[in-house]
């Protein structure tokens, strides 16, 4: 069965994300477990965690399906001693609070070189942050995006991940999301069948299916390899409706959340109805 949803707002309290995809038809969410803007933010209080699982439980969301995604402000690879520092505290911070609202995943991007240090010395890095984070925490998953590799972002190859994840020190808790848009602008081209095909058979070989927790549905702006995330519309841009038909009718992502991150939010409703008619 798949799982479709979008990444929807907290605005109000964090409680208010359950209803906000509940009200769009969704069966998944994404979500921000703070301000994403801001480097610190008020804890929850007990009311904010109570009724975000009792409307969780009333709309029929389980953990599996629920895909946090961290402060853009993170870089987890940060060349900087004291920012890498900033960066991992907070995303411990955010990792601690899945924790508090029984969540089981956190999405996030790699981190960046800043174009100061090699690649494998930022991957380094991340794979690093990532051992301290799960040191410190007990069940939630880290789960590493795909980019587009615009400017320095790392994590837009498929070997750049699994070098991560081969450092990583518990296998169990570390994870990746495939963002469609980003995979199509890093070069991947899973537009026409043999190019999808291929793609994913690379990934299962590379990283494995069994590390896959999650998928942001996103048509791309932009061409194949042009290193440019610009999110669009499904079917709208670059990519095409038959991409998104493929993932519809592939079992391999079945029961794992399919969130939309498309521009226009007024349409996620009929976007979600779409792919599920496909």
């Amino acid at each position: 069965m798949k799982y479709i949803g979008a990444h929807v707002s907290i605005s109000g309290g964090v409680e208010n994300a359950p209803v906000n995809a509940h009200q769009i038809g969704a069966k998944a969410f994404a979500l921000f477990t703070k301000n994403q803007r801001q480097w610190v933010a008020s804890p929850y209080s007990a009311d904010n965690v109570e009724l975000f699982h009792r409307r969780c439980q009333e709309y029929g969301y389980s953990a599996e399906h629920i895909l946090p995604h961290d402060s853009y402000l993170i870089n987890l690879g940060n060349p900087d001693k004291d920012a890498l520092e900033k960066s991992r505290a907070a995303f411990l911070d955010e990792m601690l609070r899945c924790e508090q609202l029984g969540l089981k995943l956190l999405n996030f991007h790699p981190g960046s070189s800043l174009k100061k240090v090699d690649d494998e010395e930022c991957l380094a890095t991340i794979a690093e942050s990532v051992n301290i984070t799960l040191g410190k925490t007990k069940s939630v998953c880290a789960v590493l995006e795909n980019t587009a590799g615009q400017g320095s972002n790392l994590g837009y190859t498929f070997e750049q991940l699994k070098y991560i994840i081969e450092r990583v020190e518990d296998k169990s808790r570390i994870g990746v999301c495939i963002d469609t848009c980003h995979a199509f602008a890093a070069g991947y081209d899973i537009k026409s069948g043999n190019g999808f095909r291929e793609t994913f058979e690379h990934f299962d070989e590379i990283i494995g299916f069994k590390y896959l927790k999650g998928m942001h549905l996103n048509d791309s702006k932009k061409g194949v390899g042009s290193h440019v995330d610009r999110h669009e519309m499904i079917g709208k841009g670059e990519l095409g409706i038959d991409t998104f038909r493929m993932i519809m009718n592939d079992s391999r992502f079945d029961d794992i959340p399919l969130i939309l991150e498309t521009p226009e939010e007024e349409n996620w409703s009929e976007e979600i109805r779409m792919l599920y008619s496909l």
